[in-house]
């Protein structure tokens, strides 16, 4: 469904909120016409809005303190997909090549999916009380996507929180070539096959940092385990992991979410939440608004948030399918990789803080 202000029903009251986001927020420069899409991305003068969201929140529900901390059974619930995907790679290493790539697409893309998804989780030190049980659990949980990914994603996530939107820290904005090359529905479809490219290599031009330790540590520990993969069982092995990993974030319905967090589909609204039935095997990620709010919750806790504070959640415009969101976005010419919030507005101090740390 749409996102828009919801009714009594749950139904969707904006007809085309693609334009309407369009319309009503491309104030700076001419207008664009709604058959060609915005060419500039909406800028705010305000900071971030999950600060002051947070602070709301919790002078009105204090009690939502009470579901802060980790989740003990984030660990099984990794333990079990892992498993899953390596007696996978075990049977399917002589499968005929059809039947591997449709399981690369429906298996592999999900359960690996749902490992990024754990990342995330471990990102926010959700999983375990210590920092270096996260880590290490993160680089465990990385292996079946046969791609290092987990610390770097820790650095650049957290930016992307507490920076949301800064056209120079966070990277989860999408570049000028992108809003500018992907425009009209095949090129845009291409643009979301290729957003696990796009989220890997992005921050290499826009905020390129120097390696940890841990991350060298990722890179070897994933080397090695592809490496094992394909001497033990083959390349099919290797391609149902790795190949799994690219299009489960890509043109697959649990990568909706990668578009439904943060395009601006409303005016006014730069965070989105999903309550569909995909929250099931995604650790309500779709829960987004209550995520950015309240980051140190983990994913199984988050539905209790709206619950707790209906106020502050029900009039926000949301959606119930993912896979309608990669449809509105490849089909609606009103909607473009620029329609993202961008914000400048780092103080001196923010700005000599991510230097010491980079």
């Amino acid at each position: 469904m749409c996102p828009g202000p919801q009714d009594g029903k749950g139904t969707g009251l904006v007809e085309n909120p693609l334009v309407a986001a369009a319309a009503g927020l491309y104030a700076e420069n001419e207008q664009p016409g709604k058959d060609e899409g915005v060419w500039d991305f909406f800028r705010s003068y305000t900071d971030e809005p999950h600060k002051s969201r947070r602070e709301a929140i919790l002078k009105a529900h204090p009690e939502i303190r009470t579901l802060f901390g980790h989740c003990p059974w984030t660990k099984y619930k990794a333990a079990a997909i892992i498993s899953t995907q390596v007696m996978a790679a075990v049977v399917l290493r002589h499968a005929p090549f059809p039947l591997l790539l449709l399981l690369t697409y429906t298996l592999s893309g999900s359960c690996n999916h749902f490992l990024t998804l754990i990342m995330h989780e471990v990102a926010h030190n959700l999983a375990f009380k210590r920092l270096f049980a996260n880590r290490v659990f993160s680089i465990i949980v990385n292996l079946p996507l046969g791609i290092p990914a987990a610390i770097s994603f820790k650095r650049y996530h957290m930016e992307h929180h507490k920076y949301q939107g800064d056209e120079t820290v966070d990277v989860d904005l999408p570049t000028d070539v992108e809003g500018k090359l992907f425009r009209g529905g095949p090129l845009k479809l291409l643009f979301v096959f290729l957003m696990p490219a796009f989220y890997s290599l992005r921050p290499l031009f826009v905020r390129p940092k120097k390696p940890s330790n841990w991350e060298l540590v990722n890179v070897i520990a994933q080397l090695t385990f592809d490496a094992l993969i394909f001497y033990i069982l083959g390349w099919k092995s290797l391609f149902y992991l790795v190949v799994g990993t690219l299009l489960g974030m890509g043109v697959h319905p649990m990568a909706g979410h990668f578009i439904a967090e943060h395009f601006v589909y409303q005016a006014g609204q730069e965070t989105y939440s999903y309550y569909g039935p995909l929250n099931w095997l995604s650790l309500n990620v779709g829960y987004h608004n209550e995520h950015h709010d309240f980051p140190n919750i983990p994913g199984t806790r988050l539905h209790q948030v709206r619950r707790l504070a209906p106020e502050f959640y029900m009039p926000l415009p949301h959606y119930y399918s993912w896979s309608k969101v990669i449809w509105d976005f490849v089909t609606d010419p009103a909607v473009t990789p620029f329609n993202r919030v961008k914000r400048n507005n780092l103080s001196e101090a923010d700005r000599m803080a991510l230097a010491a740390r980079d």
